[in-house]
């Protein structure tokens, strides 16, 4: 079966984070190349680190919040209220839930084809991952 087989909403919250988590990593990439492209590629990774950890996520999530269409919300909250049996490891477990809401939300975007909206809340996320 092919992803495109079955609906996004029909796929557990934690597979949709498990997939968004990939898109919105390539996209993070993808902008800190274009805003480093000099960089030799351990800094890159470095730079890249720094958007898409828990808190960087939870950051993203809290200032997309007002963007977020009703059902883009309910797809975070079941992102955010998902039982997962791992524990974060560095990070408290409130931005960890909330980072794997947001993941699940991109994830749901991603497979839902809506690009253009998806591009948008990245753009949001990223420019609002980092503590000012």
């Amino acid at each position: 079966m092919s992803l495109t087989a079955k609906k996004p909403s029909q796929f557990s919250p934690l597979t949709l984070a498990y997939i968004g988590d990939g898109v919105y990593e390539l996209f993070v990439r993808t902008r800190v190349i274009e805003e480093h492209e000099n960089l030799p590629p351990h800094k890159l990774h470095k730079k890249t680190v720094q958007y898409v950890k828990a808190h960087s996520q939870s950051n993203s999530i809290n200032a997309m919040s007002e963007y977020l269409t009703e059902d883009e919300t309910a797809v975070f909250k079941r992102g955010r209220n998902a039982k997962s049996n791992t524990t974060p490891k560095n990070a408290d477990i409130a931005d960890y839930r909330r980072a794997t809401g947001f993941e699940a939300l991109i994830g749901f975007l991603y497979l839902s084809g809506e690009t253009d909206r998806l591009n948008e809340l990245m753009n949001i996320a990223y420019e609002n991952a980092l503590d000012k």
